[in-house]
């Protein structure tokens, strides 16, 4: 049996950002994703950044607001929110926040044993920062 290639091979995430050098820095420079190409033109400007291995995670709203109970307390998420997975969320957190994101919830042991912090990033996205933790 031969094996069929997948019809997508990269997901990417676009954020527009009204402050983009305070994006930029804050994605790049304080959480660490590497700069794969910047454009600029008349036009504007755009940086990709790697983000490791991407997925696709498709939820209902109940559980939507699950997960924003476990992480939060309560629902505050919109639909959309991207999740990062780190070795230390508790200090990727306190990074974070010296560099400006407001923390939405501190980082919290959840159902599904890992340490989930919630942020409000710039760009106004929210991002979710998880670390899998050992049984």
């Amino acid at each position: 049996m031969s094996e069929v290639s997948p019809a997508v091979r990269e997901l990417r995430l676009v954020v527009t950002a009204e402050d983009y050098d305070k994006a930029l820095r804050f994605y790049r420079d304080v959480l660490g994703l590497p700069e794969r190409a910047a454009f600029s033109s008349p036009d504007g400007r755009v940086t990709i950044l790697e983000a490791g291995r991407a997925t696709l995670e498709l939820t209902d709203p109940n559980h939507a607001a699950f997960i924003d109970e476990v992480e939060v307390g309560k629902r505050v998420a919109g639909h959309i929110r991207v999740a990062f997975e780190v070795d230390d969320s508790t200090a990727t957190t306190a990074r974070l926040a010296e560099a400006g994101a407001e923390v939405v919830a501190e980082p919290t042991r959840t159902p599904w044993n890992s340490l989930n912090s919630r942020l409000e990033a710039p760009g106004s996205l929210q991002l979710t920062l998880f670390t899998e933790l050992d049984d």
